[in-house]
């Protein structure tokens, strides 16, 4: 990395520090319920994502790593098993019947079955899941690249993001299912796959079989599990609370690169 990058990057994470900082002082809470903070929070998660494209850059890898360092297990992270009868039914027969639809702001909308899914031009990799509740295992991920599958329905001219519609349910009732979205920048990154394998053993369920993302910048949430749907929008102001993601409308970042 060049000395201007470096002291970039230092001077960016010397400030979010400082804010946290600032944030645990003061309480949570009390901060949540401040409409002025709320707005420069928010404003500081756009500079987040804007300041790392500066100081990564647009094709920056996450590190991978060798065979030896895989980890003896790759715990479930979130839902192990969706209560959801229709995806219930599918795992029943292996998910011979999955089909991953892709819509919204394409020229070219239509569903994919599994076996298509590993027709596509596939990457390996092995990188390590870094989880905001503390724990990081290494895996070795095989999936579709997802920039092989976009290339196919050719996105419109105003599709802004990716967003990942899932199968499982976040309420006990079975409602409010799980959904994620990422920018383009790392929807056509090469390490951003459709993930199929893991440790070279078909996707296990709970790890979000039949097909999970992996997006490798960023930390685990942002890695959606039970992929049923792919929708490209312009913003994702209207779906769930406007935030782009479950646990972003629980107050979690957006962008959340490591």
């Amino acid at each position: 990395m060049d000395p201007l990058r470096q002291r970039s990057r230092r001077r960016f994470l010397t400030g979010i520090g400082a804010a946290l900082g600032a944030a645990g002082l003061a309480g949570c809470d009390r901060l949540s319920q401040s409409d002025t903070v709320a707005s420069v929070l928010g404003s500081a998660e756009h500079l987040n994502a804007a300041v790392a494209k500066v100081v990564t850059g647009r094709r920056a890898m996450a590190q991978e790593y060798a065979e030896a360092d895989l980890s003896p297990t790759f715990r479930s992270n979130g839902t192990a098993n969706p209560n959801n009868p229709a995806y219930q039914t599918l795992a029943a027969s292996g998910f011979a019947d999955y089909k991953l639809v892709v819509d919204g702001l394409v020229a070219k909308p239509r569903s994919f079955t599994l076996a298509e899914l590993h027709a596509l031009p596939s990457r390996t990799q092995i990188t390590r899941h870094d989880c905001v509740e503390g724990w990081s295992a290494v895996g070795k991920w095989q999936g579709a690249r997802l920039s092989a599958l976009l290339d196919l329905v050719e996105p419109k001219r105003n599709a802004r993001y990716v967003v990942f519609h899932c199968a499982d349910p976040m309420n006990d009732d079975g409602t409010d299912p799980y959904y994620e979205s990422i920018g383009m920048d790392d929807a056509y990154h090469v390490q951003t796959i459709l993930a199929y394998r893991l440790d070279d053993q078909t996707l296990p369920i709970p790890n979000g079989a039949p097909i999970r993302l992996r997006v490798e910048r960023q930390l685990g949430y942002k890695h959606a599990k039970y992929v049923m749907r792919l929708e490209l929008v312009a913003s994702y102001a209207g779906i769930g609370d406007g935030n782009g993601g479950y646990w972003e409308d629980q107050g979690y970042q957006w962008y959340a690169g490591i």
